[in-house]
């Protein structure tokens, strides 16, 4: 199992326009789901079941491999995607903070591969390109938040 996180900020200088906790909460409803004009690396996000107003299963297929997860909304708050399949199991969260009074966005995954040993380097090679797969998805994410708060339409 590997567990990273990292937050980046929601308004960097020179990022226009400046996005409130309304604008980032939006784009992370959106996400959760549609996740295909945030996330670079999915390819496939499907709504398939609504459990609540604050709860629903999605199938995505990310890297190649499809999947479902059970998605909580804690409104203005956090985004809890859980893997219920796949080979690739665990928790994703997707939190807005508030550092040194400004917002930023941070995602934090806990996961665990099937049928591969915990340390090793299969398992820190993985780790690592998630690391990046998410920072972009991170950064893809603010982008898309910023051009829906700007007005403007979104598209995978």
């Amino acid at each position: 199992m590997f567990n990273v996180s990292r937050a980046l900020p929601a308004n960097p200088p020179g990022a226009s326009p400046r996005l409130t906790r309304a604008d980032v909460w939006h784009g992370l409803e959106l996400k959760a789901a549609n996740a295909l004009p945030f996330v670079p690396s999915i390819s496939y996000c499907v709504v398939t079941e609504r459990i609540s107003e604050t709860q629903f299963v999605r199938e995505i297929e990310f890297r190649g491999e499809r999947s479902h997860e059970r998605v909580t909304l804690e409104p203005q708050t956090r985004v809890t995607f859980e893997r219920l399949d796949g080979s690739v199991r665990g928790r994703i969260l997707n939190e807005i903070e508030e550092v040194d009074g400004e917002l930023a966005l941070r995602f934090t995954y806990t996961l665990e591969i099937a049928g591969v040993p915990d340390g090793s380097q299969e398992e820190r090679d993985y780790a690592a390109g998630m690391e990046a797969d998410y920072l972009k998805a991170v950064e893809a994410t603010l982008a898309a938040v910023r051009k829906i708060a700007a007005g403007e339409k979104v598209e995978a």
